[in-house]
This record gives C-alpha cells, structure tokens and sequence, in this order.
C-alpha cells in the first residue's frame, strides 16, 4: 500500500508539472483569416495561449481576439509596432482596449517609443476596464543570422550582446520583457531579472524540422536556459495530429 501510495504521488506531481508546461507554450495563429483561426482554436482545446500575429489581425480585426476571449484563451497580440513615438503610444492605446496579456514593439525604436507605447497601453487597458498587457520588446529577429545582422543590418556586434543591449534598453524605457532567441536567454535572465519575462521563438522540439529558424532549441533547452513562455507553431499546427504534437511536446518538456 506504501508503495501505491508513493506511485500516486509521483502521478499528481508529474500530471502538475505536465499543466504548468503546458501553459507556457504559445501556439501561434498563422492562418489567413478568422474562419481558419477558430477551427484551429477549437481543435486544440488543451492550448491555454495562443499568438495573434499581423496576417491574421489585418485580416480579421479584434473580432479574433473576442472570439479567444470568449473561450477563456490568454492572447499574445504579436504586432511587433515600429513607429515615433506618437503613433507608438496611440497604437498601444488601442491594443490596451482589447484585453490582451503580452503585445509585442520594436526594441529598435528606441527609449521614448518604448516609454510612450508602456504608458499609452496602461492608459488604454484603464479605460476599459482590463488588466494592462505586458509590452514586451523585440530583440532581433530569429530568422536574422549572425552573417546577415553584419552583412545586412551592418550591426557589428556579436548577436548575443546586441540582443543584450536591446534587452536592457526596453527594461529601462519600463517594459516587462522581451522576445529573443533561446540562445540568448540565459544572458538576457542574468542582465534583466526574473521579473523580466523572455518569450522564445525559434524552439524546436527534437523531433521537428528548424525550417527558417536560424537560432533554434529544444523545449526543454530553452526552459533551462530561462525562457518563461515558448513560442511554437509548426511543429504542432501543421502536424497530422495537432492535438498528438501539443500532448508530445509537453511530455518531452517534463521528461
């Protein structure tokens, strides 16, 4: 009977270590319209997060983001706003409207856009009467390779500093994380807080194909490294069983 007891035990902890995982993976919405995007939201009951990006959101309009809100869905509202800071601050006014938990700005615009579109959000989310999103800054593209951020960009830093300066720029200007690769994660913890929250793209599970990910990882490596939430899409959504890709994911995150 001890032995029965200690079994159930380690199945109630796995089981809860198996649910905290489980939410924070982001599953991204990267189909073309609303239609596609609420089949897909309803396919996959067990995912708690999803990413609205810009395809989708042009596409449909906030009637997505009712749609997530109604199934009690938490919403990653990836915009990734680049603009002065007047129209910065007025675009994330708006977003604070529409109850999302994390919305996505340029690093690169610079301290006084990143300052604005904080406030302006909080102010926008007041008047509504929702919780404020989490602004959160993008560092660098993880598409973006080390080759073509010289070459290209003309940024003659390595990656792993440059996401750095641009980490620490948006915790200073008052926003409460950023999106990196999990490459740089560990860093970015260390320069920022746990207070700061990364959000991790470019993940991969073993299993899967990097496609145009230059700077991927695993799950679980990324977890390790101080991501807090995963961005991961195709691997599920264009899996033969979505459902089957999320469950398979989530065990190799907690094994």
């Amino acid at each position: 009977m001890e032995q029965q007891a200690v079994e159930v035990q380690v199945t109630k902890v796995q089981a809860i270590r198996e649910q905290a995982m489980k939410d924070r993976i982001i599953v991204p919405l990267d189909v073309p319209g609303e239609q596609a995007a609420i089949a897909l939201i309803d396919a996959l009951p067990q995912v708690t997060f999803w990413k609205v990006g810009l395809e989708l959101f042009v596409s449909s309009g906030p009637a997505i983001l009712t749609a997530l809100k109604e199934r009690g869905k938490r919403i990653f509202l990836d915009l990734k706003l680049h603009d002065i800071p007047n129209t910065m601050a007025g675009a994330c006014r708006a977003a604070g409207h529409y109850g999302v938990d994390l919305l996505t700005v340029h690093a690169t615009a610079g301290s006084k856009a990143l300052s604005a579109a904080q406030a302006a959000a909080e102010e926008g989310a007041l008047s509504a009467g929702c919780s404020a999103p989490r602004v959160i800054a993008v560092t660098l593209l993880t598409s973006i390779s080390p080759e073509a951020l010289s070459s290209e960009l003309k940024v003659l830093m390595p990656v792993i500093d440059y996401a750095q300066q641009m980490s620490v720029l948006a915790k200073d200007s008052g926003l409460r994380g950023a999106v990196c690769s999990p490459q740089e994660a560990k860093l970015l913890k260390a320069a920022c807080g746990d207070e700061f929250w990364l959000i991790c793209p470019g993940v991969r599970p073993s299993w899967a194909q990097k496609g145009d990910q230059q700077r991927a990882m695993t799950p679980k490596e990324a977890i390790a490294q101080g991501a807090d939430y995963l961005v991961i899409g195709r691997p599920i959504t264009q899996a033969d069983d979505p459902a089957e890709a999320f469950a398979r994911i989530c065990e190799e995150m907690t094994a």
